[in-house]
């Protein structure tokens, strides 16, 4: 109890980052050790903790009390009464219970409500109210709720099948603000009432979705369709234009004579093979014309009729078949409709049955949230608290404790999601304020907060570990300091010179810094010279300035074409040319003109005297353009968007070569980079980056990969290998999960998460040395961390300098390799 005291005093007014509850937890440990020696769950843990401090308090109350009853403060917060009422083999009795935690089932139950109705109810409920009856059953009404209220979810059942333990990963919601007056004992009567009208409610509202179920699938073949569907193909087929051939006949005259056919040949063979080329020559322009090609030809051939219709029917027949397919299927309509306003006026019937004034007397609030995710044999436990004062939720996950949201809260806590949801949940009472108000001073009247709140022995005792972390952070401060002097006097020492760096050997890329636009342009000395040469030939006799202009008309012509081509994946016209991408993500018309004019206006171009001329006038062009004429910082925008875009190419293409080789390690970082990089992109523009799909996929089975990898490392069992796969996962496998998780439209990624988890998952009920057991329990809380808060990674690794065409190439290169051997999707 003492140890207890100090832990929860500590966490009041402690100066740490975090408490270590180690003493308190081994005193816990020895006291709950079980006969069998195997691990208990948090549940039975909690049941044993409240017990012993039950026991606890009550020897102290006795040791202090003077002849008046004592009061146990576990039992006068936590333990409230219910009376059982009920039938045994024809004979009624009422017992009245004690509990403290209420359990509740939780498979095949939508919300928590769902599952107090029916955890207050066993047996048949009829049997209750009638006075001869030999049947069973029995009701529980809370006579008593305490000031918090708590509720054990269980979310574990036994497999018999496979004999072991399975969690249940059902979601089940449940509310802020629980109205717990329905299974009070003093409502019971308007209760059973209730109960009742929402019991014929509920058989109704059967019959009703039934009969709305006909309407919705008719039939009745294996195959069926909503009515009104049917009746309205049925109205297109008759309303159709009649045909007076049969749909074989009409094809007769361009099927090939039976004579060229072999004597047993199925009319099935005949359209698989189609006619020889032996049989149609090539000299008939009839007999090729006549030949569809499902694979070549996208059009249908157009004497062949679009639907099936009629090949007899008078307009009479017509007239009286489409009024009654008219009138059947707007009754149909009209049936479909109200049936299912009907089921809506139910459902809401039901939703407010207990809403009334009566029925909203007991409001409880929802308090905290215990949540465990993982296996029903391991897995990590953290919780979501309630800040009555900050109004705001606060989740505590180890020794991290960070502000929270109720959107946070359900999607961990619901199920049905991830591995994830709620075991327990504590309610307070809304109506007791002393449970959540603020502690004054009595004779100041002032607001006591922090270490103000506590007894002197414990505010004597964290006032003294507050003073050794002072030390120790002193002491820390010394040491480091020490340190930075040894290391600046071992600076100074004078050494030999280090041996002169090889030289880069010839064919492996120098990695520099990316180039800047006006090293790109370099790349564009080509593309200018033909467009000037071209501007030339047309007109020769021009002056400069002229020639220019032509030029650039000329140039971006040829640029305008191939932003409006649909070329394949591995040809991406956007690398070729800034402009490109411009055009493709409708940049203003004046970017475009300046990055013309100074792709012209380049030095590379200065190597004979027709381009030199052109360079100057284009010089002088970008010279008189006015500051108000162009919007420098959006210029600049706009290029570092497509360096930015240069760049994410070159951390995707380096990361799918790293990934064809296996070396998955290696392509991780470059992908996570390009899929980091390319989504920023994609948030201003569709046409701005590259396939986020794509990417998503290799990074996802990067992941996937290293994971089985370090699984084999474990499952070795050799020191070095555990090692060596624990640190693949705590290092790049672990810091990448929230990146996974954060977009929770990637249904792909989420499960690849819980594929991965579930591996290690596994390993738990399995035997293993009592280190490696040590290990994988250390190491489990940080992949099970639901938390998608991302960490920071490694520097961006380094891109060696491609040209243009060495970017183009190789990545032409990489893509027709991914088109020849398709990768499957998670």
């Amino acid at each position: 109890m003492r140890e207890l005291r100090y832990l929860f005093a500590l966490l009041v007014g402690s100066k740490r980052k975090y408490v270590d509850p180690s003493r308190a937890v081994e005193i816990l440990k020895d006291a709950f050790k079980s006969n069998d020696s195997q691990q208990q769950d948090v549940s039975e843990f909690t049941h044993k903790l409240l017990d012993w401090l039950e026991d606890a308090f009550q020897i102290k109350a006795e040791e202090e009390r003077d002849g008046e009853k004592s009061k146990n403060p576990m039992v006068e917060l936590f333990y409230g009464r219910f009376l059982a009422v009920g039938v045994l083999e024809g004979k009624k009795f009422e017992n009245t219970e004690m509990f403290g935690q209420y359990p509740l089932q939780v498979n095949g139950f939508k919300d928590l409500h769902e599952c107090l109705e029916a955890a207050m109810i066993e047996g048949e409920i009829e049997s209750l109210h009638s006075e001869n009856s030999a049947k069973s059953g029995q009701e529980h009404w809370f006579t008593e709720l305490p000031p918090v209220l708590t509720f054990e979810l269980s979310r574990f059942e036994f497999n018999q099948a496979l004999g072991r333990p399975e969690k249940i990963h059902n979601k089940l919601e449940f509310p802020p603000i629980l109205y717990l007056d329905r299974y009070m004992h003093k409502n019971r009567e308007i209760t059973r009432i209730k109960r009742d009208e929402i019991k014929r409610l509920k058989e109704y509202l059967t019959v009703l979705q039934q009969r709305l179920e006909r309407y919705l699938s008719y039939g009745s073949g294996p195959k069926r369709f909503p009515l009104v569907d049917v009746l309205q193909y049925a109205l297109e087929f008759a309303s159709s234009k009649p045909v007076c051939t049969s749909p074989v006949d009409d094809l007769g005259a361009s099927a090939p004579a039976s004579s060229m056919l072999p004597a047993q040949t199925s009319p099935s063979t005949i359209e698989q093979q189609g006619p020889s080329s032996s049989d149609v020559p090539s000299t008939s322009p009839v007999q090729r014309s006549i030949i569809h090609k499902p694979f070549t030809q996208s059009r249908i051939p157009p004497d062949l009729p679009m639907h099936p219709a009629p090949r007899h029917i008078t307009e009479e027949e017509l007239s009286v078949l489409e009024g009654c397919l008219h009138r059947w299927r707007t009754e149909v309509e009209n049936d479909t409709r109200d049936l299912q306003e009907s089921i809506s006026r139910i459902h809401r019937t039901i939703e407010l049955m207990y809403s009334d004034k009566t029925m909203v007397q007991v409001p409880y609030r929802l308090h905290a949230v215990l949540v465990h995710e993982g296996q029903a044999n391991a897995g990590h436990y953290w919780a979501y608290i309630y800040d009555h004062h900050q109004n705001r939720w606060m989740k505590y996950n180890d020794i991290s404790v960070t502000k929270s949201t109720w959107e946070e809260l359900e999607r961990d806590s619901f199920g049905g999601y991830r591995n994830a949801s709620a075991y327990c949940l504590m309610y307070i009472n809304d109506k007791e304020q002393y449970l959540i108000q603020e502690e004054f001073n009595k004779e100041t009247g002032q607001i006591l907060v922090g270490m103000d709140t506590l007894p002197s022995d414990l505010r004597d005792y964290v006032k003294e570990d507050n003073k050794r972390f002072e030390k120790e952070l002193e002491e820390w401060d010394a040491e480091l300091a020490q340190k930075a002097q040894q290391e600046k006097l071992l600076s100074q020492i004078p050494r030999a010179p280090a041996p002169s760096p090889a030289p880069v050997q010839a064919g492996e890329p120098e990695y520099l810094e990316q180039p800047s636009r006006t090293d790109i342009s370099k790349h564009l000395k080509e593309d200018s010279v033909q467009a000037i040469n071209k501007a030339l030939a047309e007109q020769e006799d021009r002056g400069p300035e002229a020639i220019m202009d032509t030029a650039i008309k000329l140039e971006y012509s040829r640029l305008l074409k191939l932003a409006q081509e649909d070329p394949p994946p591995e040809c991406d016209y956007r690398l070729r040319h800034a402009i490109v991408y411009f055009i493709q993500n409708q940049a203003p018309k004046k970017i475009i003109e300046r990055t013309l004019l100074e792709q012209f206006g380049d030095h590379n171009l200065s190597f004979d005297e027709r381009c030199r001329n052109i360079m100057k006038v284009a010089q002088a062009k970008l010279e008189m353009i006015k500051p108000d004429e162009i919007n420098m910082e959006e210029y600049e925008r706009w290029h570092q968007d497509y360096r930015n875009f240069r760049e994410t190419t070159m951390f995707l293409m380096v990361g799918l070569e790293f990934f064809q080789k296996k070396s998955y390690m290696e392509a991780l970082l470059y992908l996570i980079y390009a899929y980091q990089n390319n989504k920023e992109l994609l948030s201003k523009g569709p046409y701005r980056g590259h396939d986020e799909e794509l990417i998503s996929h290799y990074r996802r089975e990067c992941l996937l990969k290293l994971n089985e990898h370090a699984a084999a490392l474990f499952e070795s069992g050799d020191d070095q290998e555990v090692n060596n796969g624990l640190i693949i996962m705590n290092e790049l496998i672990v810091p990448c999960l929230p990146l996974l998780l954060v977009d929770e439209m990637e249904e792909k990624d989420i499960v690849a998460v819980e594929d991965m988890r579930n591996r290690w998952c596994s390993y738990l009920g399995q035997e293993m040395e009592p280190n490696l057991q040590e290990k994988l329990t250390d190491f489990l809380p940080k992949l099970l961390d639901c938390s998608t808060e991302i960490k920071g990674f490694n520097d961006p690794p380094k891109l060696p300098s491609y040209s243009t065409h060495e970017l183009c190439e190789r990545y032409a290169r990489i893509m027709l390799s991914l088109s020849r051997t398709p990768a499957d999707g998670r």
